[in-house]
């Protein structure tokens, strides 16, 4: 399939979806959680708490995940499900109508896969995956089985972020030619820790899955792996994946023509690997993104950690968070603030689309089409850190044009396992 052509495919394939059997609408949901750690117990305790849906499975390669998830739902009143460290059991379960998938990065193209291969709906945590290659991959999965695929970037379905969206779009702001994304939050050094035994009660072969073997490391583990290649993409993938793609959201921008900028470690010396700092311009004919990202200073951008700016020939818009409450900011060609709207807090909003769209076969709102798209401008800014160099996209192929050593990071190596890709 051509790369440019894939939207137009993107809606044949909601069409082919809705001919699928839906779940009845007198029918609970059947869902299985995979991945129940931190972000996952808390996609646990919103999915479980939605009237229509059922958690039938958790799964964790981590026996003390495992009890705390139980515990979650217990306090909630609910009975607690079956509970193992097979993703298999999952997607072999006829009784099971999807997977929500909230595993570290290097797990989520391989699960969503293997899921949609197994005839199951998938939700899968942001970034959709762990490279650009993989991403791919995925869309093709979800296409090929008309298996609905949510990637958990939650403003698609935030109201305010919707209403900010719109505006962008409108023309009342002119000509949007600009959109800046930011993440300059503070984060934590982790300083150095030796390799240690792996600790009771976890599946450390499974928790590596397809990445390649490294000895255990708590400073790779819980949280911290997000910092090192083989299982996180930074924070770009991590926090920037959010901003990122409602930056992209609001220029109707697609694929870019070039990434250029800089990155790196300037500032912690400690185990991660991934940049503490970054700031990368993607070009797409005479508009432009711009991601900025430094996670070592105590203060915010405008008022926010992560946060997002509009530009129009006209005026501005600003999507983000204000006192731990969602809205947008309107400005006039002065720069005066003419509209504040913070009206929204977190919600169930986009785990509730996800459900209806199991019913209905509509594409949701995060469909994995643009997550990946997305997701191809967290791991280009990756790239542009690792290389030092402007890059030049081939939308068609999905590759860095002449750049053999760029080229090397839009897939990944992979050990013998029964999880990796084929085609990856």
């Amino acid at each position: 399939m051509k790369r440019r052509s894939f939207f137009g495919a993107a809606a044949a394939a909601g069409l082919a979806a809705a001919q699928t059997n839906p779940v009845s609408a007198s029918d609970k949901v059947n869902i299985g959680m995979i991945g129940v750690g931190g972000r996952g117990r808390g996609l646990l305790g919103t999915f479980s708490g939605l009237p229509d849906v059922n958690v039938s499975y958790l799964c964790d390669a981590d026996q003390a995940s495992l009890e705390r998830a139980a515990q979650v739902l217990e306090r909630a009143g609910k009975s607690v499900p079956q509970t193992t460290n097979d993703m298999r059991r999952l997607f072999d379960s006829k009784d099971l109508d999807a997977v929500v998938v909230a595993t570290p990065d290097h797990w989520h193209a391989p699960a969503t896969i293997l899921a949609c291969d197994a005839g199951k709906d998938v939700y899968v945590e942001k970034p959709a995956s762990h490279n650009i290659r993989e991403g791919r991959l995925m869309v093709d999965a979800a296409r090929r089985n008309s298996r609905i695929v949510q990637v958990g970037t939650q403003s698609r379905s935030r109201p305010s972020s919707l209403k900010a969206i719109e505006i962008a779009k409108s023309g009342a702001i002119g000509e949007v030619l600009m959109a800046k994304a930011w993440n300059v939050q503070l984060r934590d050094d982790i300083g150095r820790k030796p390799n240690t035994a792996v600790p009771q009660g976890v599946d450390y072969d499974t928790w590596l899955g397809p990445a390649p073997w490294i000895p255990f490391n708590e400073n790779r583990f819980h949280y911290n792996w997000h910092w090192h290649w083989h299982f996180g993409t930074g924070d770009a993938g991590n926090d920037g994946a959010h901003q990122i793609d409602i930056a992209r959201w609001a220029l109707g921008a697609d694929y870019p023509e070039t990434a250029s900028g800089m990155g790196g470690k300037v500032f912690f010396d400690d185990d991660q690997q991934t940049p503490d700092t970054m700031n990368v311009t993607f070009r797409y004919g005479r508009k432009a993104l711009i991601w900025e990202m430094r996670i070592w200073n105590p203060y915010g951008m405008d008022g926010q950690e992560n946060g997002v700016a509009i530009y129009g020939t006209e005026a501005s818009v600003q999507i983000g968070r204000w006192d731990r409450r969602w809205g947008y900011k309107l400005f006039d060609n002065k720069g005066k603030l003419v509209q504040h709207n913070d009206a929204d807090d977190e919600s169930d909003d986009h785990m509730r689309n996800f459900v209806d769209c199991i019913r209905t076969r509509k594409l949701p709102n995060a469909d994995i089409s643009i997550g990946h798209l997305s997701a191809v401008h967290c791991h280009l800014a990756n790239i542009v850190s690792r290389t030092g160099r402007t890059l030049a996209f081939d939308h068609e192929t999905e590759t860095i044009i002449d750049d053999p050593h760029a080229n090397l990071y839009v897939k990944r190596r992979y050990r013998t396992h029964w999880s990796t890709p084929e085609g990856a």
